[in-house]
This record gives C-alpha cells, sequence and structure tokens, in this order.
C-alpha cells in the first residue's frame, strides 16, 4: 500500500475515534465526593471544562468531566479521563509531557504508545489555535493535582 494511502487511513481512523469520544464521551457526568473539582475555560473559542477528581493517597481514583466544546476539548477530556484512572501524579506528569509535546509538534511524541487513543490528536499541530482546546482538560487535571499536594 502506498505510504499517502496509509497516511489518509490512519488520518480517517483517527477522525473516527475523535468523533466517537465526541459523541459518546467516557467519563462524563458529576463525581459525587470529588476531593477536586477545576473549571477551566477556552476564551478563545468558548470551550468549558469541569474536571472532578476523586484521590486515592497519591493516585486519581477516579475522575469525571462536564463542560461543553468542540469536538477535540470534549474528546481529548474523554480520552485523558480512560488513560488517567487509576495512575499517582509521577505517572501523570510524563504522561501530561508527553501529549502536550505531540499537540505541540513534536513528531516522535505522536508515537508515544502510552498515549493511547490519544496519539489521535496528534493532527492538532496543524491548527495551532486548537492547540489550547486539546490541553483544556489536561490543564485542569494539573490545576486539581497542585492543589492537592500544595
Amino acid at each position: 500500500m502506498p505510504l499517502s494511502d496509509r497516511s489518509a487511513q490512519i488520518s480517517a481512523l483517527y477522525q473516527e475515534m475523535i468523533l466517537d469520544h465526541y459523541r459518546r464521551p467516557r467519563n462524563k457526568g458529576e463525581l459525587e465526593g470529588a476531593d477536586a473539582s477545576v473549571a477551566m475555560k477556552n476564551p478563545l473559542c468558548g470551550d468549558e471544562i469541569y474536571l472532578h477528581v476523586a484521590f486515592d493517597g497519591d493516585a486519581v481514583r477516579d475522575l469525571k468531566f462536564t463542560g461543553r466544546g468542540c469536538s477535540i476539548s470534549q474528546a481529548s477530556a474523554s480520552m485523558m479521563t480512560q488513560l488517567i484512572k487509576g495512575k499517582s501524579a509521577a505517572e501523570i506528569e510524563p504522561l501530561r509531557d508527553r501529549f502536550r509535546d505531540m499537540v505541540m509538534g513534536k513528531a516522535d511524541a505522536s508515537e508515544d504508545a502510552s498515549l493511547g487513543s490519544l496519539r489521535s490528536l496528534s493532527g492538532v499541530a496543524k491548527f495551532p489555535a486548537r492547540v489550547r482546546c486539546a490541553l483544556l482538560a489536561w490543564n485542569a487535571l494539573e490545576t486539581a493535582l497542585a492543589e492537592r499536594s500544595g
């Protein structure tokens, strides 16, 4: 198969994954007994994420989000909650950094299997205005973790 055909297939698969998480978000809703609730808004486009996190010591026991916005912000939040649940702050930090690297355009980050389905958002790097959308939930998580440790 020619490389351009393979690239187009991967791009279509990634687009489907993003739309699936947008239409059927995972971990969306309120979280009773949350230890931290953080609101993040992107004033440039109006996206809103409200992240609710419950901790078990240093680990994220559970997390959910509410909010509204574009497919990128909502899909990113959905995928992030799936990946992060059960991980410690020490495990989350390198994932957050790799995700940030990927959406900022570092090519090798998009190959990092530890990002799982979040790799479907690698194309965001081509649209600088959408980077903030992809990072919104991650910024909320970073705030929740900082409040927890601070």
